[in-house]
């Protein structure tokens, strides 16, 4: 992580370790936000260009990219964990792996994706013409992008967004520089100058960028900072998408396969040190394995190894939000049955798993973004989805049972985006599967058709070749239209008999010999 310092004009990230909390030495300075402007405007002319390029020649500049990032996996690894103190089994897994698959699937789709789509006309009506959809770029991205996943989440938009002809101003979390400064290196030596550029600091940057009047932003954040994004969006009338925050609910049902479902529950709600918008961070059991299910997961919970298996929260601020939740539930009841006490250095919060807590304290409705894992007993389904969607947010949920139906029937009563039955979490990486939520979880779409539609701009085209001088519905207006438009409908009426439609025709035919007499 880091922390931002001024020194004189000049502001300064300067990098902390959040093992141990003490300054690392490595340091830079954030951009002056007065260039933003000029960032954006050099963008837009490396987009433009690069637009013009036929898909292939495209798909060849992303393909350079996606193995010039591979080729670096080791460094990657390396100040992911330097960086935020990742184990370097969830940084090789959840950002490194998960990249080549990104590439992989929209280099796979793209074109097909891309493809014009025609719309289908009446040949009568419409005679010579022809009528397509297609998708142009939309410009150039202003990306403001979190750190808890640094290096993968900012792909999942710049992969698609280059394929189909923009351009991308990148600024990473002033918590992730280095790794922001590690993808921009690469970046820049993979791609054509100015396609995509980075830019480093705080929130003042990300708020000039948006200034620089870019033609879409794309936003990973908090609910409050996604709040001021978009209104200072909807000054300016710049489409946004926000992912924003979330509070996901896992249901067990008394059928489910204890065993995978303690193990699944369990990474679900510690990796990442809970520091993920997918994390499970509300758990409700049936109450006839209730007992069962907290010891088992207590146990998994206790053999969780610090920084090999659950890494340091990002900073202190994490650390006394996350424990701030955890003495309140306490003081009101709550018991913590494993973990709930901060490391002896650094930002480091053990897997805590607490039950008999309140059903309206902080740790049960707001977010918490670390590793807690309340656990509330349910006697029915009904009160389980109640219990699930009594939070305004609607990102994840899922529901572990053996009766796939029953279950799935179960997790589509979740409202959220994203269900899962028997997991949980995985597919926010996914090129191909949709990344979306309700309420303060955020709106737009990341990854997918969807979210490849929500990077361009839809154009109808309309090519007429016929030779008349003509049309049917041009000037002047006269009977002879009327009755040809009357017999028309008579033809197409819907519900009407064979006889009733046939009626149409005489009426369509005399408007048309006697359109121009």
């Amino acid at each position: 992580m880091s922390r931002i310092t001024a020194s004189g004009p000049t502001t300064r990230i300067v990098g902390v370790n959040p093992t141990t909390g003490a300054e690392t030495g490595w340091g830079m300075d954030a951009h002056d936000p007065s260039l933003l402007p000029g960032i954006v405007a050099s963008a837009r002319t490396a987009g433009a260009a690069f637009a013009t390029l036929e898909l292939e020649e495209r798909k060849a500049v992303v393909r350079r990219l996606g193995n010039s990032l591979l080729a670096r996996a080791a460094d990657i690894g390396a100040v992911l964990h330097d960086e935020l103190g990742k184990p370097l089994g969830e940084a090789w897994t959840s950002e490194v792996v998960t990249t080549g698959e990104l590439f992989d699937h929209w280099l796979a789709v793209i074109d097909d994706l891309l493809a014009p789509i025609d719309v289908p006309l009446n040949p009568v009506n419409y005679p010579g013409k022809q009528v397509w959809l297609e998708l142009d770029p939309i410009g150039v991205i202003a990306l403001i992008m979190p750190w808890n996943y640094p290096f993968n989440l900012p792909l999942r938009t710049i992969v698609p967004a280059l394929l189909a002809g923009n351009a991308v101003v990148f600024k990473p979390s002033e918590h992730a520089p280095r790794t922001g400064a590690l993808l921009a290196e690469i970046m820049a030596a993979a791609l054509p100058p100015g396609l995509v550029t980075t830019v480093q600091g705080d929130g003042r940057v990300g708020e000039a960028l948006i200034a620089a009047h870019p033609d879409k932003i794309v936003f990973t954040g908090s609910v409050a900072a996604g709040k001021r994004v978009a209104m200072q969006a909807a000054t300016m009338l710049i489409p946004c998408s926000l992912e924003l925050g979330s509070k996901d609910a896992t249901i067990v049902l008394k059928d489910a396969n204890l065993d995978r479902a303690v193990a699944g529950i369990a990474w679900g709600a510690f990796h990442n040190a809970g520091q993920d918008c997918a994390s499970i961070e509300r758990c409700y059991v049936h109450r006839s394995i209730y007992a069962n299910f907290v010891e088992r997961v207590v146990a998994a919970a206790k053999a969780l190894r610090p920084q090999l298996d659950v890494g340091p929260l990002v900073n202190e601020a994490a650390l006394s939000k996350v424990h701030g939740q955890v003495e309140a539930a306490r003081a009101a009841g709550a018991q913590v049955l494993t973990g709930g006490t901060p490391g002896a250095a650094g930002y480091y919060y053990p897997p805590t798993v607490l039950t008999d807590v309140p059903l309206d304290s902080a740790v049960m409705v707001e977010e918490t973004f670390g590793p807690l894992l309340p656990i509330v007993p349910f006697d029915s389904v009904d009160e389980a989805i109640e219990h699930a969607n009594r939070t305004p947010y609607g990102l994840c949920g899922s529901v572990w049972g053996k009766d796939l139906a029953a279950a799935e029937a179960v997790a589509r009563r979740i409202r959220c985006g994203v269900i899962f039955v028997n997991n949980c979490c995985f597919t926010g990486p996914m090129g191909g599967a949709a990344w979306t939520g309700r309420g303060e979880s955020g709106y737009g779409v990341t990854g997918s058709r969807f979210g490849l539609e929500g990077l361009t701009h839809v154009r109808t085209v309309c090519i007429d070749r016929t030779r008349q001088q003509r049309e049917m519905w041009w000037y002047p207006y006269n009977e002879a239209l009327v009755t040809m438009a009357r017999g028309l409908v008579e033809v197409s009426r819907g519900g009407a008999t064979l006889g009733e439609r046939a009626r149409g025709v005489p009426l369509a035919l005399s408007g048309l010999l006697n359109r121009w007499k």
